[in-house]
């Protein structure tokens, strides 16, 4: 019997896949054969229709990418999860992967490993109509980004909130882990780090913070557990891999400014 051919990534990289949830609904037929039946009932529940086509293209997209990976087709590919919801790919040997999605507006970002626990968050970058940071992040977190010249202030938030989230889906324990438990970098003069985390003493040695490339209004952060092992971010797209960002993408190397 035949051996299948998994695509080999190797522990000095993780792909990044980023996509556009709104593709033309001509396609969204093609998307929707790819799910199972669990998928197009979760699709079927959604009360808006953006909002439906946008699941089904982000699920149709995940299987189409992640049968790549293990040589499946994207309808073979069946999803286990944890007790706090984490998916993982369900394979008789285990999943030679490790993957994690994230979507925000109509954009959807991917991270896969086939070495290390990873988490992804992408989010739009929107006014704040609330104090998020004073109800969710650390003292020390609240401290720094009140530090912050107020026109930094919101590039600042979110890149801190990415991080944060992206490490809670790394975790793995998901909302079960205080959001104040741990400390991340995200101030412009600091290389990302998580540098706190109760209970783990190791854990600033062990996790890794990459800064995701988004386009300007837009952040976003990938989480991985390389246990000291420097790692870096390859974007991946249907036209091939490139070490820069994807055409269409571009860090933001300033303070967002809407």
């Amino acid at each position: 019997m035949q051996q299948p051919s998994f695509e080999v990534i190797g522990p000095d990289l993780i792909d990044v896949w980023t996509w556009s949830l709104d593709a033309p609904s001509s396609s969204l037929d093609e998307f929707a054969a790819l799910l199972s039946a669990e998928e197009l009932a979760r699709a079927a529940r959604f009360v808006r229709e953006r909002d439906r086509h946008r699941f089904i293209v982000g699920r149709g997209r995940l299987r189409s990418i992640l049968g790549r990976y293990l040589d499946l087709s994207p309808q073979k590919v069946t999803f286990t999860y944890n007790d706090h919801g984490k998916p993982s790919v369900a394979l008789p040997d285990g999943a030679p992967i490790h993957f994690n999605l994230s979507h925000s507006a109509d954009l959807a970002a991917l991270a896969v490993s086939d070495r290390y626990e990873l988490g992804i968050d992408i989010e739009e970058i929107r006014f704040l109509k609330e104090d998020i940071a004073g109800r969710f992040f650390s003292r020390k977190e609240c401290l720094t980004l009140q530090a912050l010249p107020p026109e930094a202030y919101l590039d600042g938030f979110y890149r801190c909130w990415t991080r944060k989230e992206a490490f809670v889906k790394a975790h793995g324990e998901g909302l079960s882990l205080p959001l104040d438990s741990f400390d991340v970098t995200f101030d412009w003069s600091s290389e990302p780090r998580l540098e706190r985390l109760d209970g783990d003493p190791d854990a600033p040695f062990n996790w890794r913070i990459l800064e995701l490339e988004t386009p300007v209004t837009f952040a976003g952060a990938v989480l991985a557990l390389t246990k000291g092992r420097p790692v870096g971010l390859r974007y991946r797209s249907d036209e091939g891999e490139t070490a820069i960002a994807h055409r269409d993408l571009r860090i933001r190397s300033a303070p967002f400014s809407p």
